[in-house]
């Protein structure tokens, strides 16, 4: 096998490579100068040991990491802190001045890094637009978008963390003014990084930002071709407002773009919009007709002319009606594009359908033969099945000898690709203006959601710090709720041991009740009754509960307790015994009693009196 074919091959391969790359995962690099695109590509496949494209496209398929390791190695990502100090020297000093004087003291200020790697330079934007206006003023009118394709370099510049090395090129001051030591790297002060936004975008395929006053594009034009390049610098000149400023790297150049950019620095690439555009209007040459020549009789000129002036005026289909309305001509394109036949030619004109469609033909050959002027139909629809076509028509009448009419001439110029092409041009221009305004709109969401999370952020750390006090003070009461609980544990075990005690005591007095054979009453100071024992229940036949919490006087169970009631009181009042009392009764059994009963006064807090009832002698008979 040849050499060449090899080549061919190997370039199919390379284009097929690419395709897959746009295809797979949105990069497209197409435009990119194949010689340096392969040679990064095949050092890739060298260090993972594959020869061939097709063989490095499985690979890539199989191994989703290595999409990321083939983007590290062609997207190369040199940059650091106002690199090439010369050149933003310059940019500093001669091109910022005379930037802020062209725009009103509260005008945006925006400002474009295309191509930022790893965030770099527009945070040397940040800081020579700081040193310029001062930090206020450059916190509320500098705006920097900075893009690139490669979303690891993206993560980078977001993050803001650059080692000391990166920042050798700045002056300590600069470097304590505008970085914070964060461990052994430096991070770019917090309030001038809200005015830097970073995004991924793709200068050879997504719309560009707009409005700029400068646009710092620096080492990213050279990878591209002359047509690439070409597309990107007329995206550039649409996002520059008239009199922007374009600053590109050493190794780039506008060419024959002295029409649209002034060169303010060869020497440091720096170049400036100038106003205005650079298109022409296309003017169309006045069509001419030829007379007829002198020496012909009047019919042959006649037909002479009439045959120059239709071939002159149709270069597509048409045809010529003379002025009693028969078809005199028509051309073979109108023959194809009509279905018409030579047969048709000396028929009326009225018979035929393309008099009347796609638009009614007739009425406008009278109105130009009266007239006697040109007459234009644009975009006339015709319908042939499904498909749509469209036509732009002229009716031209023609005049002969002695300004008499001698036929008119239509022609149909196929517009149906212009027309498509046109709707579809409007369509993508209205689709483009609509992105552009979400892209504006998404934009300035994304710098409000930006603040919003870093006032969120602030606001977390606060609350973070209110949550760590409440949780030290929620320690210290968990403390003193341990101490307390072990405190009640304490009071709880002495009370069930007083409880213990209580109930002892209670079955104890209980005890002590029962096993008295005497009845005994215990009334409280209102005279309820708060005991009542088994020796009452024996001797009155009452039982407990129907006693127990009744009014003593108002109990029927035998005993006559009016003559009670005076040695009650007393002993209540008095707090002594008093003398016994003795009373006749008849128990609820029906057996009489004589009963005597002593009274005792009940101490403590009660303020009662117990009563001691007992049987002086037998009964002598029931009732």
């Amino acid at each position: 096998m040849s050499e060449a074919p090899r080549d061919a091959e190997t370039d199919e391969e390379l284009e097929e490579l690419l395709r897959f790359l746009r295809d797979a995962r949105g990069f497209d690099f197409t435009g990119y100068k194949r010689t340096s695109l392969g040679r990064r590509i095949r050092k890739r496949m060298s260090d993972v040991g594959i020869d061939s494209y097709a063989d490095y496209r499985d690979q890539l398929e199989t191994n989703a990491d290595e999409f990321s390791a083939l983007f590290n190695t062609i997207l190369i990502n040199v940059t650091s802190i106002f690199r090439d100090a010369d050149a933003w020297t310059y940019l500093q000093h001669e091109v910022v001045p005379e930037l802020l004087a062209q725009l009103g003291p509260e005008e945006e200020i925006r400002v474009w890094s295309a191509g930022c790697s790893s965030g770099e330079e527009a945070y040397s934007l940040a800081i020579m637009f700081a040193e310029a206006l001062g930090l206020e003023e450059a916190l509320n009118r500098v705006k920097i978008y900075g893009t690139d394709v490669d979303d690891e370099a993206l993560r980078d510049a977001r993050s803001g963390l650059y080692p000391a090395k990166s920042l050798e090129s700045l002056s300590a001051e600069l470097r304590e003014r505008y970085f914070e030591q964060n461990g052994s790297q430096f991070s770019f002060r917090s309030d001038l990084r809200r005015r830097v936004i970073f995004g991924r975008h793709d200068i050879t395929r997504d719309a560009p930002i707009s409005r700029l006053d400068l646009l710092v594009c620096r080492n990213a034009l050279m990878y591209f071709n002359v047509e690439a390049q070409t597309q990107i610098v007329d995206r550039f000149h649409f996002a520059l407002r008239e009199g922007g400023f374009l600053f590109l790297g050493k190794a780039e150049m506008l060419l024959n773009d002295a029409d649209r950019f002034d060169v303010i620095s060869m020497r440091q690439r720096i170049f400036r919009r100038r106003p205005g555009g650079a298109t022409t209007t296309y003017q169309p040459a006045p069509v001419k007709l030829r007379g007829s020549q002198p020496g012909e009789t009047q019919s042959l000129a006649r037909n002479r002319q009439l045959r120059d002036l239709v071939l002159d005026a149709s270069p597509g289909a048409a045809l010529a009606v003379d002025p009693e309305g028969i078809v005199v001509l028509i051309n073979n394109h109108a023959r194809v594009q009509f279905a018409l036949t030579t047969n048709d030619i000396g028929r009326p004109f009225r018979d035929l359908e393309i008099s009347y469609r796609p638009v009614e033909l007739r009425s406008l050959i009278d109105q130009a033969t009266h007239e006697r002027r040109t007459l234009r139909v644009n975009g006339a629809q015709r319908r042939v099945g499904e498909d749509v076509q469209y036509f732009d028509i002229v009716v031209q009448p023609l005049i002969g000898v002695g300004g008499v009419p001698a036929a008119t001439h239509i022609s149909f110029t196929d517009v149906t690709v212009a027309t498509q092409l046109k709707a579809e041009v409007k369509r993508v221009r209205e689709d483009l203006e609509t992105a552009y305004e979400e892209l504006q709109s998404t934009n300035e969401e994304l710098e409000t959601t930006n603040e919003e999370l870093q006032s969120s952020i602030e606001e977390l750390e606060t609350t973070n710090e209110e949550l760590q006090s409440t949780n030290e003070e929620l320690e210290t009461t968990n403390e003193e709720l341990q101490s307390g609980n072990e405190e009640l544990e304490t009071m709880n075990e002495e009370m069930r041991i007083r409880s213990d005690e209580l109930d002892e005591t209670r079955a104890f007095l209980e005890g002590v009740l029962t096993s008295i054979a005497a009845a005994i009453v215990v009334l409280d100071k209102s005279l309820r009754v708060k005991s009542w024992n088994r020796g009452a229940s024996d001797l009155w036949g009452l039982r407990q509960d129907e006693a127990v919490d009744e009014p003593f006087f108002d109990l029927d169970f035998g005993l006559p307790t009016r003559p009670l009631r005076e040695a009650v009181e007393e002993c209540i009042r008095t707090s002594s015994r008093g003398e016994p009392v003795m009373i006749a009764a008849v128990n609820r059994l029906g057996r009489s009693i004589n009963c005597t009963v002593n009274c005792s006064p009940f101490g403590g807090h009660h303020g009662g009196v117990v009563l001691l009832m007992e049987e002086d002698g037998r009964s002598n008979g029931a009732s």
